[in-house]
């Protein structure tokens, strides 16, 4: 079974920073893409960071210069690093992996249960 835990949410205040960590556990034989989403109440959920295996990077408009996304590959872990938080980056961030669980199968997607960030003073 595959399981992907975030952790590092909380509440900050404007101008603030929190790191976001995702660990992925269980039968895996290769990890792909992997990536940041987050919603907000009444919205949709959105990228805000994705990642490839070699390290090639993007990043919603939104954050571009305040967020960086990095991954340990032999860790299986990807993390999210959130500087100059403003009050619109509040909502539930969820952890993203495109995942092959056994050689020459199809990878699935899978999602965290996701953490909760605050940004208000």
């Amino acid at each position: 079974q595959v399981q992907l835990v975030e952790s590092g949410g909380g509440l900050v205040q404007p101008g603030g920073s929190l790191r976001l960590s995702c660990a992925v556990s269980g039968k895996i034989f290769n990890i792909y893409d992997m990536g940041w989403y987050r919603q907000a109440p009444g919205k949709q959920r959105e990228l805000v960071a994705g990642i490839a295996k070699a390290g090639t990077t993007n990043y919603a408009d939104s954050v571009k210069g305040r967020f960086t996304i990095s991954r340990d590959n032999a860790k299986n872990t990807v993390s999210l690093q959130m500087n100059s938080l403003k009050p619109e980056d509040t909502a539930v961030y969820y952890c993203n992996a495109l995942i092959e669980k056994e050689y020459y199968t199809i990878a699935s997607n899978y999602w965290g249960q996701g953490t909760q960030v605050t940004v208000s003073s």
